[in-house]
């Protein structure tokens, strides 16, 4: 099918040097006013004035879109979530709005734990059937790919179970999964007493047999001492990469520990969280390739007061993604738009600096910027069309989906779940 999108009264292509943006590029959306956008199939065909590309299409029967009163940009990349779960978390929300702390409740066998006892008992279909209308949320806020992380089974049998799932939630929706195996998310309670072994379950049996079945991609760790210390984390990367498995962090989220730099020396494509971070740690993700990815919507949906230091990022000349760490215990939430919000209010990153974080530094973030994250000829059709005039009017009018049409590849996503299938 061909598709033009015109006129756009923004037209945000993204385009400009090469690479993961940096300091003052990563403010460089590249826009075109009254703008047009040519699909053929599931490429771009041509992007730029609407004159111009309207010009080269002659007689070409084509359906036509217009977006005369919106701006159209790539598709959000999130590449932080924890998308596949039994149930929501909300009694616990309310007990933090009571005083109880997130260790407290941990204590109390709520947290991640919570989330394990869930999926532990519950069929690969019941989690099929419970996560593919998030994915449908995600698509109607305008993303496009995400990043999908196991984590909620914490032995072998219930991991490969997380990431089957996955596996076949990409076979009925249109939204573009990136599978990460997270194993090392928690201690999970049959190896409290001795937390070493099950290190040496991830390490021996875990890792080998998913990469051996290529069930995820990446191999994620939660890096913070009361739970993978340095050197542990460290046994368990070395361990992922031996097998072929890619590594992403989450690091320096609670205390600061140097998971960030230690990350970043192991060659992790992308350490996330980054609340606690130091001067040096940033100094040292700015001599590196790393993408640095930030998740306030944890630190707003727990309450905290903590923000990672975008600017301090941004100036130093770290690449800076965002993404909504989507999961039921800190950041249940598919608006990628509000995370833009959050961004801007309160990490002071300029709506551009925030689109770039959240499109292409994504991309970056997951190893996918050679087809997604921009909109030229010869890129990836995978965009949305935002019902505002202006671009700084998404995270500006907060908390509102603005999102008119996702296309993904090329395809007009279908208004409801039940299409998927």
């Amino acid at each position: 099918m061909e598709l033009l999108i015109s006129p756009c009264k923004q037209l945000l292509t993204l385009a400009g040097p090469p690479g993961p943006r940096r300091s003052q590029d990563q403010s460089t959306l590249g826009i075109i006013e009254d703008g047009a956008l040519w699909i053929s199939g599931t490429l771009i065909k041509r992007s730029g004035p609407r004159k111009e590309v309207e010009r080269d299409l002659n007689t070409r029967k084509l359906r036509r879109i217009s977006a005369e009163d919106c701006i159209v940009m790539p598709g959000f990349v999130d590449s932080h979530s924890h998308p596949v779960f039994l149930s929501a978390r909300e009694d616990e929300y309310e007990l933090r709005i009571l005083g109880k702390t997130c260790r407290e409740i941990a204590e109390a066998g709520g947290g991640i734990l919570a989330s394990v006892r869930g999926v532990r008992k519950a069929s690969l279909e019941q989690l099929l059937a419970v996560s593919l209308p998030r994915l449908a949320l995600f698509l109607r806020h305008g993303t496009t790919t995400l990043e999908a992380k196991s984590g909620y089974g914490l032995d072998l049998e219930n991991e490969i179970k997380l990431l089957e799932v996955i596996r076949q939630l990409q076979l009925c929706s249109p939204l573009e999964l990136v599978p990460t195996f997270l194993g090392a998310h928690e201690i999970p309670p049959e190896h409290r007493e001795q937390p070493s072994r099950y290190i040496e379950l991830l390490v021996e049996k875990m890792i080998p047999e998913i990469a051996r079945q290529k069930l995820a991609e990446y191999c994620d760790c939660f890096a913070e001492p009361h739970l993978f210390p340095l050197p542990e984390m460290e046994k368990i990367m070395k361990a992922a990469r031996a097998h072929g498995l890619k590594i992403r962090l989450h690091a320096d989220q609670w205390v600061r520990s140097g998971a960030a730099q230690a990350g970043a020396r192991l060659g992790a494509i992308s350490v996330d969280h980054l609340e606690q971070i130091t001067g040096e740690d940033v100094e040292v993700l700015s001599k590196t390739g790393t993408i640095a990815t930030l998740l306030p919507g944890s630190v707003f949906h727990l309450g905290l007061s903590c923000y990672p230091p975008a600017r301090k990022l941004i100036e130093a000349g770290v690449p800076v993604a965002l993404a909504t760490d989507f999961n039921p215990g800190s950041s249940p939430t598919c608006n990628m738009q509000m995370i833009l919000s959050l961004a801007c209010a309160q990490m002071r990153m300029s709506p551009a600096e925030a689109i770039v974080a959240a499109t292409l530094n994504g991309a970056w973030a997951l190893e996918r910027a050679d087809r997604l994250g921009t909109l030229e000829p010869g890129k990836q059709a995978d965009l949305a069309i935002m019902n505002v005039e202006d671009y700084r009017q998404i995270p500006y009018y907060f908390g509102v989906n603005h999102c008119r049409m996702t296309i993904k590849a090329g395809k007009i996503i279908p208004a409801s779940e039940e299409s998927f299938s």
